[in-house]
């Protein structure tokens, strides 16, 4: 029998990450969604928590999922992608859930384009990891996983 799973934790991918390994792999590698989702799983288990992974091109789609983890979800994994610069509703949506939450990015999103340089997120997450490739996804999880284990949570 496994140990039992301790926490639970949402894992967002925001627009165009299902084309991970297709799209501009000088930037994003060659690494796809899914094998992203393996390590993931696989890190998740290792640390006793469980994790759900969703993906979604759409702004709507993203804002009812993030409603829809209220009250079933211990903690937020989200890369916000092009939404990042642009969606004061998903920022919304995150306050609302309430939850420690960790912004990820495959990229530094500092050494990017000039509009680029500037999440909307920053300032309601606990934390943001940037620049390391699929390895931001592991550490985003590691800190939410952390951020569970600090006293008073």
């Amino acid at each position: 029998m496994g140990a039992a799973v301790d926490k639970k934790i949402a894992v967002i991918h925001g627009p165009n990450l299902n084309l991970l390994g297709k799209r501009e792999k000088s930037l994003y590698g060659e690494q796809r969604l899914d094998e992203i989702d393996a390590i993931l799983n696989d890190a998740a288990k290792r640390q006793r928590v469980e994790i759900e992974c969703y993906q979604s091109n759409s702004e709507g789609e993203i804002i009812e999922h993030i409603q829809s983890l209220m009250g079933r979800t211990d903690a937020l994994v989200i890369n916000p992608a092009g939404y990042t610069h642009t969606s004061v509703a998903i920022r919304d949506a995150i306050v609302a859930l309430g939850v420690p939450t960790v912004e990820v990015h495959l990229t530094n999103i500092h050494k990017r384009e000039p509009f680029r340089r500037q999440s909307l997120f920053a300032d309601v997450v606990d934390g943001q990891v940037i620049g390391f490739g699929s390895d931001s996804y592991v550490l985003g999880l590691q800190a939410a996983i952390g951020l569970l284990h600090r006293p008073g949570r």
